[in-house]
């Protein structure tokens, strides 16, 4: 029997049977425009296609004057409140907001008291992992990837269940509020195996704590000690709400209501889903932008020189920094131009915790970045529609100074955006027609059958 590890190498074989694929699957790039084809499902000015309607949320980007468009500050709305209100609201009361963000979300409207008292009551009895799943499913085949855990623990979650493939509404929420509730456990003490097993360092499985805030049961799970401030609970919150929902076009939201309209279960949609989102091009930008301040904190000795930092900022664009691939990671949004509204709400508290950790000079880099790629980006490579920066850019800084792991910080934005998917599931379901099917136009050549002992 070969060792388990020789599964894993790629032998010259797969390297030849690469090399034929690579040969046989080379589409003509000048063939979308001719077939009409919409790449990725975008227009030729980069503008979604519209794909379906939603009343979850919205963004705005441009305001139309004069019959044309033009960009605008960015906007973002959850079921038509604008997020700006919303984080405003709770945290002027000083309540944390992502669980009633996830109700606003999943049902449509704000809760009263009551109705978010019960809302929390039901998080909480779900709070919780089944007798000896930790054990049996996370210790033991622990992974490096976060993702790859809480997919895995979501698919077997559908063992636990009675009603695993009901997609009666009622069931849908339910299973929906558990995999809310349980998450940030999966998340975290799939981390905890990894750490103790992987790296050796010591294991802790804390026990949930079922009345507290989703933000504040991650920070007590993950920390030795259990203990956290509340001013990083709840700019933590502040970040589940800012990731729990970004309109129906982006890839795991879209990926939710396509796998929904073929009638599957939720653990095979919410797995789906976690997918889409490991993905680096779609969950991954935060590390990426934490990555780049790392290498440009080592190469820069003073932090306060902006000739030295432009000239870090330019070596990015020329591809000669970093991983040389020619973007300053945390700039620019595919949707958003003048501003990211997300960015502009957490600006103000990462400044707040970066005094509160010592960590000021560092948020003042952040700063001066902020408002200095703009300018490069737009001397070299002539882009004047706008350029700001995004979500991306402050929360992988937040996740850092609040300690938390780097391989955590995809899963986090997962513990958040599963209100999101939640909600899109629950619209899915109640409004589904037809299964989702977009077409593909063939461009391969008739061939004639050649019998296999002429090939060659």
């Amino acid at each position: 029997m070969a060792e388990f590890s020789e599964y894993s190498r790629v032998t010259p074989e797969l390297e030849e049977l690469a090399e034929v694929c690579l040969a046989n699957n080379q589409i003509n790039k000048e063939d979308y425009p001719r077939y009409n084809v919409k790449r990725g499902l975008r227009d030729v000015d980069g503008k979604g296609v519209v794909a379906g309607l939603t009343e979850i949320s919205e963004i705005v980007s441009f305001e139309t004057v004069d019959g044309k468009e033009r960009p605008c500050p960015g906007q973002l709305y959850y079921r038509g409140y604008p997020i700006e209100d919303l984080a405003k609201g709770f945290l002027d009361a000083g309540r944390f907001g992502f669980e009633e963000t996830a109700y606003l979300l999943m049902f449509g409207q704000l809760p009263d008291c009551q109705q978010l008292e019960r809302f929390n009551r039901q998080l909480a009895f779900y709070r919780s992992l089944p007798t000896n799943f930790v054990r049996d499913v996370i210790l033991k085949a622990p992974s490096a990837d976060m993702m790859n855990t809480l997919a895995r623990c979501v698919l077997t979650m559908a063992s636990y269940d009675d009603q695993p493939d009901d997609i009666s509404l009622p069931n849908v929420i339910r299973q929906c509020i558990d995999l809310i509730a349980i998450f940030p456990l999966i998340a975290v003490y799939g981390y905890q195996a990894y750490n103790y097993y992987k790296n050796g360092n010591s294991l802790y499985i804390h026990a949930p704590l079922p009345l507290h805030s989703t933000a504040e049961n991650i920070l007590a799970l993950l920390r030795p000690d259990g203990q956290y401030s509340q001013l990083e609970a709840r700019i933590l919150d502040l970040c589940l709400v800012l990731h729990a929902e970004h309109g129906g076009g982006n890839n795991s939201t879209f990926t939710t209501h396509v796998v929904t309209s073929s009638g599957t279960d939720t653990y095979s949609c919410m797995a789906a889903a976690l997918a889409s989102l490991k993905g680096p091009r779609h969950g991954g930008a935060n590390i990426k932008v934490v990555r780049m301040f790392e290498d440009m904190k080592a190469s820069i000795t003073d932090w306060t020189d902006e000739d030295a930092i432009r000239d870090y900022l330019e070596g990015l664009l020329a591809g000669e920094r970093f991983d040389r691939s020619g973007l300053i990671y945390g700039m620019g949004h595919a949707v958003y131009s003048v501003s990211d509204p997300r960015a502009n709400i957490l600006r103000g508290f990462v400044e707040r915790l970066s005094e509160e950790k010592h960590l000021y000079q560092e948020y003042a880099l952040y700063s001066a970045v902020e408002r200095l790629a703009p300018q490069v980006i737009a001397e070299k490579r002539k882009i004047y529609k706008g350029v700001s920066a995004n979500v991306d850019f402050y929360s992988g800084f937040v996740y850092r100074m609040l300690d938390l792991p780097i391989e955590l910080y995809t899963p986090i934005f997962a513990v958040g955006r599963v209100a999101g998917w939640s909600a899109h599931r629950i619209e899915e379901l109640i409004n589904m027609g037809k299964i989702i099917r977009p077409a593909y136009a063939a461009v391969q050549p008739r061939r004639e059958y050649i019998p296999l002992d002429q090939r060659g």
